[in-house]
């Protein structure tokens, strides 16, 4: 049974817009992006680990230490579009330390990016060799293999799905739930359920858009060619999503790709695939990265936190 849950946008400090008016109207006023908090993030334990991947070593920052209970920890793929982004965005390093604060250890992988002549199957493989190198090493590095979770953002929630069809595919152990924020998983971009504010859509700066135009470039780029030519690994919201483990959604109220996470949100639900769905409130395609520590992140981030906490052995 799918558990849907939908986000309030918490109210946001002084002389900001209106606490109603969400996150989308508190990038857009001039004063929103000079009062927004530290994305610092808590003060963790960190260390650094190599994966021998087929491309060549793949970097693995690891966020806090085992938990006495033995808990989950997470596999984390950071967005970017394929072509930016890495281990020190608040997207992957804020998030990184807020998770292992609340007791969950996080790897962050530090894959290839798309750009220089690299395209898939390279970061896929990256996340697959950052993979198979923690379930491995698992007992060494103090965590469950049975409770290992994968997840990411945008680009990187790409790259989540994509490996655990692998995996499902290869007869290989599967996460024990997959957590993704925000996944670009179709390039030709699914109108989302209802429609979007475009009051409010329009305000946004361009930056924070995601045209159907930047889907497809983004998508040929990371492909290499024409998205007609790409694995299901590569593109993994057009593949039949029967047998992925239990997933948790994190959707943008005001994201112009907010359909494909509800187009595979219902796909693995038809497929009777467990789902948790969350719709954020107020926020903004990307919103972990662009103000990781506002008070409208808050609440994905507890999202997120519960899922892995919930996460049981497959």
């Amino acid at each position: 049974m799918t558990a849907r849950q939908r986000g309030s946008a918490a109210p946001a400090g002084g002389g900001t817009p209106a606490p109603d008016a969400g996150f989308a109207q508190y990038l857009a006023a001039p004063e929103g992006p000079m009062t927004l908090p530290s994305q610092a993030g808590p003060d963790v334990p960190l260390r650094t680990v190599t994966a021998e991947g087929r491309r060549g070593p793949v970097a693995i920052r690891i966020y806090g230490e085992p938990s006495q209970t033995a808990g989950p920890a997470v596999v984390w793929l950071h967005g970017g579009g394929f072509v930016s982004g890495g281990l020190d965005m608040p997207e992957s390093d804020y998030l990184g330390r807020v998770l292992a604060a609340s007791g969950t250890p996080v790897l962050s992988v530090d894959y290839r990016l798309a750009r220089d002549g690299v395209h898939f199957p390279v970061p896929h493989e990256d996340a697959l060799a950052a993979w198979f190198w923690v379930r491995r090493n698992a007992a060494e590095l103090g965590l469950v293999p049975e409770l290992l979770c994968l997840g990411g953002a945008g680009a990187g929630g790409n790259l989540a799905v994509g490996a655990a069809l692998y995996l499902t595919d290869a007869g290989k152990p599967l996460p024990a739930k997959l957590l993704l924020a925000y996944p670009f998983l179709h390039d030709e971009l699914p109108p989302p359920a209802g429609g979007l504010d475009e009051d409010v859509m329009a305000t946004l700066p361009r930056h924070l858009r995601v045209t159907l135009e930047d889907a497809v470039r983004q998508a040929e780029n990371y492909v290499g060619g024409p998205v007609s030519m790409a694995s299901s690994y590569a593109m993994p919201g057009y593949a039949d999503p029967s047998g992925l483990p239990p997933t948790a959604i994190v959707a943008c109220e005001y994201d112009d790709a907010r359909g494909s996470s509800e187009l595979f949100a219902a796909n693995l639900e038809q497929a009777g695939v467990p789902v948790s769905f969350f719709l954020a409130r107020g926020t903004v395609h990307g919103h972990l990265n662009h103000a990781a520590g506002s008070p409208e992140a808050q609440p994905v981030l507890d999202f997120l936190a519960h899922e892995l906490k919930s996460a049981k052995a497959q």
